[in-house]
């Protein structure tokens, strides 16, 4: 007849599985999965919202991020110097960044022609289901291939990029002026570039 102890062994067994599965749920698209970053330890976090606009005096250079896009053409920073530049991080594995791209597709829209440059930074990710993304939202800018993350990583001077999805603005002047840490909405990121094309214009 099996004892107290062998009955309760295999619930106690259970436990920290229980428990692992947990943490892999509440931490979500910032998280370094394994699954998601192809064995790595991103080390990025959850983004909160939380958005920056950083005064005109204290904004530093961006760097020259160059890759390839996905459609196989190259993509240089430098090249949209005296236009705003919207950088946006993503994954297709990961959820806020479907919720915002349809946001991001609207506004890339809506600024054509008003010296604004929309740019993706493909991070983590395949090409099957990167494309299968773009199409899907129907994003209308070039999106640039970051498989390991090292394009993100060149922001750690100035505002670098701590969560997936993540959007940085960089000024007329080639400044990171602003950032937004995970899901931006329409009205938030219009409020990160309208300031910037405002002072253009005075």
């Amino acid at each position: 007849m099996p004892t107290r102890r062998s009955r309760m062994a295999p619930a106690v067994a259970a436990v920290p599985l229980l428990l692992l599965g947990l943490v892999l749920l509440l931490t979500g698209c910032g998280s370094s999965s394994s699954a998601a970053t192809g064995g790595t330890d991103s080390g990025f976090v959850a983004g909160d919202g939380s958005l920056v606009l950083v005064p005109a005096a204290e904004r530093g250079p961006a760097p020259d991020v160059v890759g390839q896009t996905l459609d196989g053409e190259t993509f240089r920073v430098s090249d949209h110097l005296g236009e705003v530049v919207v950088l946006n991080v993503w994954a297709s594995w990961c959820a806020p960044c479907r919720a915002e791209a349809p946001a991001l597709a609207a506004l890339a829209t809506e600024f054509e022609g008003d010296g604004v440059q929309f740019v993706g930074l493909d991070t983590r990710d395949s090409d099957v289901p990167a494309r299968a993304f773009v199409d899907r939202f129907g994003i209308p800018y070039p999106n640039v291939i970051d498989r390991d993350g090292r394009l993100q990583l060149l922001f750690g001077d100035t505002l670098p990029p701590q969560a997936i999805p993540s959007t940085i603005v960089i000024d007329r002047e080639g400044r990171v002026a602003g950032r937004a840490l995970g899901k931006v909405s329409e009205s938030s990121l219009r409020g990160l570039i309208e300031p910037l094309l405002e002072v253009e214009a005075q």
